[in-house]
């Protein structure tokens, strides 16, 4: 199956200044997969190399970074020609070796025929030791799978209902329905591709994608092991551990800024868990939202460092680690603090979607789950996880800064009226909505 990142890779091979690529991600989001099926589809032929199985390929760069000289002994290894300027050549996991990385550097300086696609994790925890050599590579990042490409998948009926609101953001009743209900599914088994396929294609699929789901987190705390460096694997553990309960520990159904306090003991403030909270974010294992205190052009400079939420980077991942009752979260019936599940939905499908920064509001005890800005307009989006449309923060909202626009975002169906303020749309299709409103 392509996903929907499927296109800006094309651009990137059709590109006249095509700079090797790196495809970014959390472990186990697809990133390998993708890129074989667009080295299949796209190429006579492509060349895959492991460096996380194959350490020794490591040797390759020790001691001359020549790009001919690499290719050829690349060649040599496989046993075949590698033809640079129609083949695509893929380099997997390149975190595990640096060198590859400083590489880059000159693969697009002295080779920039050749099509290089690599795909790595904890890229960001790379770049934080500033070992990489900058504006020589193209990055794209891969998150779990949204709920349009679950859909894809699923359903190809409900697809292509979701196809006919993305044109229209109307729908029927039952339309809306058949959506909803797929969402709901969405929520238990999230978008974790090895999760999803097991749900479609197993009897008794919600109890083996939760399967995958725990294992999926015990492999990742596994990692921190092996990539913390000096911070503390035991402290990475406990602070990705403490995401799922703080949100689900809210007591007017919605997320609220993160906690320092009781996180690790002895440790109570932002910058004693600054470490640790980075590390996790810059892995793509959690979203950082940051709280804006006042709604003005740029969003960025009226947030505080220590003032954020923290949300798990797949829904899915989120309800497994809770434990939550598989039966629960279909029903909708998992307590009044839904609302933080709502918003972990919203915040996947923002990012997913080309959202690159998450920005809340909190001003005067007012407060608004996501801003998005917009050259210099600023639309609220509030979130809301049933029915109730009542919101007085967004009232507040517009009376402080009247915005051109606002959309209430709940599990009702579609009500647009471009000619007014408010516009109300359905938890699911906010991956193409919002931007479709703010651009009308």
């Amino acid at each position: 199956m392509k996903r929907n990142l499927y296109p800006l890779l094309l651009d990137w091979k059709n590109s006249k200044s095509r700079k090797p690529l790196i495809l970014r991600g959390a472990r186990q989001v697809g990133k390998t997969f993708l890129l074989k099926k667009f080295g299949e589809l796209e190429y006579p032929t492509f060349h895959y190399f492991n460096f996380e199985r194959e350490p020794g390929l490591n040797s390759f760069f020790d001691s001359d970074l020549d790009p001919q000289k690499i290719i050829h002994n690349l060649a040599l290894k496989l046993g075949k020609v590698i033809n640079v300027q129609n083949d695509l050549v893929i380099f997997d996991e390149i975190q595990n070796c640096p060198k590859a990385l400083t590489a880059l550097k000159y693969f697009c300086e002295d080779l920039p025929e050749l099509n290089l696609a690599c795909a790595g994790s904890h890229m960001g925890l790379i770049f934080m030791d500033g070992s990489f050599p900058v504006g020589k590579a193209h990055f794209l990042d891969l998150y779990p799978m949204n709920f349009e490409e679950f859909l894809n998948y699923r359903n190809q009926e409900a697809w292509k209902v979701f196809q006919k609101c993305k044109t229209s953001l109307a729908l029927s009743d039952i339309e809306h329905e058949v959506l909803w209900n797929h969402l709901k599914e969405y929520y238990v088994v999230g978008g974790m591709p090895e999760a999803v396929k097991v749900f479609i294609s197993t009897k008794g699929g919600f109890l083996q994608s939760r399967i995958i789901q725990k294992d999926l987190v015990e492999q990742y705390i596994n990692d921190f092991h092996k990539y913390s460096g000096k911070l503390n694997a035991l402290q990475l553990a406990t602070v990705f551990k403490d995401i799922p309960k703080q949100l689900s520990t809210t007591q007017d159904g919605n997320a609220q800024k993160y906690k320092f306090k009781g996180v690790l003991k002895g440790k109570i403030g932002y910058r004693e868990l600054s470490g640790p909270i980075e590390w996790l974010t810059s892995s793509s294992l959690a979203m950082k939202i940051n709280i804006s205190n006042k709604a003005e052009v740029p969003l960025l400079s009226y947030c505080k460092a220590n003032m954020f939420k923290l949300f798990m980077f797949d829904i899915g991942i989120l309800g497994a680690m809770l434990d939550l009752d598989i039966n629960s979260i279909l029903d909708q019936n998992y307590g009044t603090t839904k609302g933080y599940f709502a918003e972990n939905f919203v915040a996947q499908e923002l990012l997913a979607n080309g959202e690159k920064t998450l920005i809340g509001w909190n001003q005067n005890k007012a407060e608004i789950e996501f801003l998005i800005q917009s050259q210099n307009n600023i639309t609220p989006i509030e979130v809301k996880s049933g029915t109730n449309l009542k919101a007085q923060s967004l009232t507040s909202f517009l009376k402080r800064y009247s915005p051109k626009k606002a959309i209430k975002v709940s599990a009702k169906n579609f009500h647009i009226d471009l000619n007014q303020i408010t516009q109300n749309i359905p938890l699911y299709s906010v991956g193409f909505a919002i931007k479709k409103i703010i651009e009308s």
